[in-house]
């Protein structure tokens, strides 16, 4: 028998705690401070539906149906599924990362594995949740062993990202790790030297940024993102901006 007090009243008490305590805990470790759980707003582009095109959910799925079983590049024959990216179709913040890995050609979604996991809660630092933001790739289909998209690959599949974002009208975009800002920057510049600053490209800001995957090799990275992070959350003017 269902306890109805218990679905009207939420989760435990104990639950919450435990959610709260892993918020903090991550606050502390990226030099986190002002967040205060739960207290962000939706962040929906403003009149997204009345905007070119009409409403932006039914063009990312006449968009994925463009796509269809893509054959377009030498990536599908070794793809399982075509990590077309999630989120919110009005979103002001999108996150772009290079390619899919193991875990999101399985489950057809993008950042899932523990490098999504890390993105997750970079995500609730500032304030957001997955459900507020897009996320997606530059290349649709797990490239082998997890490298880097060919050039060949990008210029094939990265058009297709670069809709999404016309679609979307973000505000801000973050651009994680190297492969995704010089595609989204048209630049050969290394990740050090472009993260820190909004760059003004594809009728956004491009916030380049480290990714997650390298936060994990490398924890003293976070700082840097955090720092970027920051400014992503002030210039979307979200709770604990100053």
């Amino acid at each position: 028998m269902v306890d109805s007090s218990r679905s009207r009243e939420g989760p435990p008490a104990q639950e919450l705690a435990r959610a709260l305590a892993e918020r903090i805990s991550w606050e502390r470790e990226i030099g986190a401070s002002g967040y205060r759980p739960g207290t962000a707003p939706a962040v929906k582009a403003e009149a997204a539906a009345a905007g070119p095109g009409g409403d932006p959910e039914a063009r990312l799925r006449d968009l994925r149906e463009e796509i269809g079983d893509c054959t377009r590049c030498p990536l599908h024959a070794g793809r399982n599924k075509i990590v077309f990216g999630e989120g919110d179709a009005a979103a002001r913040l999108v996150f772009v990362g290079e390619g899919p890995g193991r875990d999101e050609d399985i489950s057809g979604l993008p950042f899932v594995g523990a490098a999504g996991q890390l993105l997750t809660k970079i995500i609730e630092a500032i304030g957001l949740t997955r459900e507020q933001v897009f996320i997606c790739n530059i290349v649709k289909c797990r490239p082998p062993n997890n490298r880097d998209p060919e050039p060949a690959e990008s210029g094939t599949c990265g058009p297709f990202m670069l809709r999404q974002l016309e679609i979307i009208r973000p505000r801000v975009v973050v651009a994680l790790g190297r492969p995704s800002a010089q595609y989204l920057l048209d630049t050969d510049q290394p990740i050090g030297r472009l993260r820190g600053m909004f760059h003004d490209a594809h009728g956004t800001k491009i916030m380049p940024t480290y990714h997650p995957a390298y936060l994990l090799r490398n924890p003293s990275g976070k700082r840097a993102v955090w720092e970027d992070m920051k400014k992503v959350r002030d210039e979307l003017g979200l709770p604990g901006a100053r």
